[in-house]
């Protein structure tokens, strides 16, 4: 059976930080119900420049109805489907859920078992919890930016985006972590989660590497501040043709020298030992970088690999879906899009030996709005065509 079969979501998150974790629980097998405002439904579903793929990403193996939550009927309607779930989540910006009454008392009074998760940019209480949070801001926030970039240069805004996911992972955590608890004390609770302090979790390396316990800040280093620890242009000349070196050890320093055939760089006086090869990083550099400009990056990963120095190619989005390791492990699944039919996608990384759960595209806007309705709470055609002739209630 899927690990977490039996675990029942309503989910009312959007965008990134809330679906990331609710998506991680329906990959372990948790029904997740994702319950959107009637019109466009999520905002990720489509905004502005942002394409549907967006959504697509974040809300697989889900279920969607839709209920207008800012009429008393549709509310209403929500808490009676409360009591026939184990978790309530939200996201919303500061204040929206208690506008909607919607908040942890309230849906507590409905299901004194339920476990009320909140994901908010800087938590429930503090100075800066009614300010508006997104990805970028929160890893502003929490030191990622000040890291990110060149000594030299201003601060850069990391690739991944895990002031929203990596917040939904942590969600993921403390909502699997509730429900164990439940299940021995049969007591719901609260969750609540700061996208702030979430991100701190990951500067942590960063964090210890500044000298002083909060005295000095972590410096910037670009690609790294070493020559064994670095990244190096190949061959090709495209703008991803790198490869990422980390020979870390004095044995992998000296395997590498034996991948480059230049064994004469283990007794040079200026690479002899750690500090000594940190002090001469400019000259160590560029011995690498003459190596490595004359093979593609692959070739170079093969090359590292046969002598057992970690590093790897700079794939791009584009390769990745196509990267033949990750194609023979079956990570990279393949889906049915509704506008470009069957097209790859990215699977989820944790697997179990005893639970198995198949890749479902995200769900159309209300898809299952009926199907919630009828087998919750019993309501026959007649009502639910009522209920969407009132507009409490919508397919799409």
């Amino acid at each position: 059976m899927p690990a977490l079969d039996g675990l029942r979501i309503l989910d009312l998150t959007q965008y990134e930080a809330g679906p990331s974790g609710t998506q991680a629980l329906a990959w372990f097998g948790a029904d997740v119900v994702k319950v959107e405002p009637p019109g466009a439904g999520d905002p990720a579903r489509g905004i502005d420049n942002v394409p549907r793929d967006y959504f697509m990403y974040w809300n697989c193996n889900k279920r969607s109805m839709v209920i207008d939550l800012k009429t008393t009927e549709g509310r209403d309607l929500l808490l009676q489907l409360v009591p026939h779930f184990d978790v309530f989540v939200e996201n919303y910006g500061p204040g929206v859920v208690e506008k909607l009454d919607l908040d942890y008392d309230v849906v507590n009074q409905a299901n004194p078992g339920v476990i009320y998760a909140s994901v908010k940019g800087y938590g429930l209480s503090g100075p800066y919890s009614s300010r508006k949070c997104f990805d970028g801001v929160a890893q502003a926030t929490a030191g990622a930016l000040s890291t990110t970039g060149y000594p030299d240069g201003e601060p850069l805004l990391p690739g991944p985006t895990t002031g929203d996911s990596g917040t939904g992972v942590q969600l993921a955590l403390a909502i699997v972590a509730a429900y164990v608890q439940k299940l021995r004390t049969g007591q719901g609770q609260r969750i609540e989660i700061s996208m702030q302090e979430a991100m701190t979790y990951y500067m942590r390396t960063r964090i210890a590497m500044a000298p002083g316990w909060g005295e000095t800040a972590a410096p910037r280093s670009g690609n790294g501040a070493f020559a064994v620890n670095n990244l190096y242009a190949t061959a090709g000349g495209g703008p991803n043709d790198f490869v990422m070196i980390m020979a870390v050890t004095p044995k992998m320093f000296v395997d590498l020298c034996t991948a480059m055939h230049r064994p004469d760089l283990v007794d040079d006086p200026r690479f002899a030992g750690n500090l000594a090869r940190a002090n001469h990083s400019a000259e160590l550099k560029a011995e690498i970088a003459a190596w490595t400009i004359r093979h593609s990056k692959h070739k170079i990963a093969e090359l590292l690999e046969s002598v057992g120095v970690p590093g790897g190619p700079v794939l791009d989005t584009a390769e990745l879906l196509h990267d033949p390791h990750l194609v023979e492990r079956g990570f990279v699944k393949t889906i049915q899009h509704p506008e470009h039919g069957e097209v790859p996608m990215l699977g989820w990384a944790p697997r179990l030996s005893e639970s198995h759960v198949e890749l479902v595209a995200a769900p159309a806007l209300g898809a299952h709005t009926e199907e919630v309705l009828g087998a919750e709470l019993g309501l026959d055609a007649t009502v639910i065509s009522g209920l969407r002739d009132r507009g409490v209630i919508g397919d799409r």
